[in-house]
């Protein structure tokens, strides 16, 4: 993949979205997402045409191919998305969200891999940005979970974060797909691509709104997790703060997924006995899956079966591994949330690794971690075991209204295990003992 071209290529297109307008949203499926059933084309309202930032043309610095529109709703409910992208991901009580004016951007940053057909394009490294009318100065940056694509965090996230006034910008992390693999260094490049969109982004919010973004926010579930974590401690400068969302953890010595997964898949105890009415679940649509392509993408020369493969002698993995690996040294405010019956990232082998090692690195007073009893991996899965289950959707949302707190002077509550209250609500988490 070319990351460093110089002959990129600007387009900038404009005028009135229609349903058969110069955009294709919702024309793909996602074939990682187990629960996603046949989906009809997403119907768009018309909207205005595009106007011109008043202080100047929209530039993505470094973009390839951009367009841009202005838009009566920016939000899920507008229609300038991909619902198989965020199929899922969210309970089925989460409300709808309200209408948010304002300008979005679509287009990618060059590179030589075709996974994701979003638009069209052919093209990974895609990515959107979103301008509301309305803007509270701050600006969200989500790279996508597992290996979806840049709408992934729309509903989940966006909806949120776009109805407070934050301009959010999201990416496919520039590979997408179950062999997302074959786009070279590939989880490497996730972590730069998100860097280069952040700073892009910043670029973008200050030409639209004429002054810079007076915070920036990083966030996202599963691998977008992961990213939130390593970007605070590889690039703290880009960043007021995070939340992270039960993120992947990398570490070269372990644990990480290639090292739990394989034992699971020979049933061996890895996961919460009090999960294991789930297991059937993940079993079939999370733990070989999972395995073969993150073992693929790190160990690629390894020819057994996936339960068989022993991490603890594979060299190469290892050093592959050490190029992603996180170390706890956050250097800006991190808010961390786990469920308990994590079913895909046990949270003794993830979450409650990562805290140990932010405090080694003597980062404590930088850092929040919320276990949420009854949270999962799926948040879909509490429609399907309402009487076991919370969803963390809004746990995160109440994450990251104390990350707005913090930043402004308010300690957020202390670390600790949050129990599951008897009535669980789709739209409510405290982060104290209820």
């Amino acid at each position: 993949m070319d990351q460093t071209s110089t002959s990129a290529r600007v387009v900038v297109v404009t005028g009135t979205i229609t349903p058969q307008g110069p955009r294709s949203y919702g024309r793909h499926v996602n074939t990682v997402v187990p629960l996603l059933v046949a989906l009809s084309l997403v119907t768009v309202a018309p909207v205005q045409a595009a106007q011109a930032s008043r202080c100047g043309p929209l530039r993505v610095p470094g973009a390839e191919h951009q367009e841009s529109v202005s838009a009566n709703d920016l939000t899920t409910a507008g229609g300038l998305t991909d619902p198989a992208d965020w199929s899922g991901l969210t309970p089925a009580g989460l409300p709808a969200p309200t209408a948010v004016p304002g300008t979005q951007v679509d287009g990618y940053f060059p590179d030589d891999s075709t996974g994701n057909t979003n638009h069209g394009w052919n093209h990974d490294s895609q990515f959107v940005i979103r301008l509301p009318k309305r803007w509270n100065g701050g600006l969200v940056v989500a790279g996508s979970p597992g290996v979806r694509e840049q709408y992934a965090n729309d509903r989940a996230i966006g909806d949120w974060v776009l109805e407070r006034g934050y301009a959010f910008a999201a990416t496919d992390k520039g590979n997408t797909g179950v062999e997302f693999y074959t786009g070279g260094d590939a989880i490497v490049e996730w972590n730069q691509r998100v860097t280069q969109l952040t700073r892009a982004a910043k670029a973008v919010v200050r030409q639209h709104y004429c002054r810079p973004p007076t915070r920036t926010l990083a966030t996202g579930l599963s691998n977008g997790g992961y990213l939130v974590r390593w970007q605070l401690e590889n690039h703290p400068e880009l960043y007021d703060g995070g939340v992270d969302w039960e993120g992947v953890l990398w570490r070269a010595e372990g644990p990480n997924l290639l090292t739990f997964l394989p034992p699971a898949l020979r049933g061996e105890p890895v996961f919460p006995a009090e999960s294991a009415f789930l297991w059937p679940f993940y079993r079939q649509y999370y733990w070989e899956l999972t395995q073969r392509i993150y073992r693929e993408a790190l160990d690629p020369d390894y020819e057994g079966a996936e339960a068989d493969y022993d991490y603890a002698t594979r060299p190469e993995a290892r050093k592959a591994v050490r190029r992603i690996a996180l170390t706890g040294r956050i250097g800006k405010p991190l808010l961390t949330l786990h469920g308990t019956l994590d079913g895909l990232l046990p949270i003794d082998q993830d979450s409650d690794v990562y805290a140990r090692l932010v405090h080694q690195a003597g980062r404590d007073r930088l850092f929040r971690y919320y276990r949420i009893e009854g949270g999962t991996h799926v948040d879909s899965l509490f429609d399907a075991f309402p009487d076991r289950l919370r969803p963390l959707t809004p746990c995160h949302h109440t994450a990251f209204a104390a990350l707005e707190r913090w930043l402004a002077g308010e300690r957020p509550p202390p670390s600790a295990t949050i129990a599951r209250p008897a009535a669980v609500s789709p739209t409510e988490c405290a982060l104290t003992h209820e």
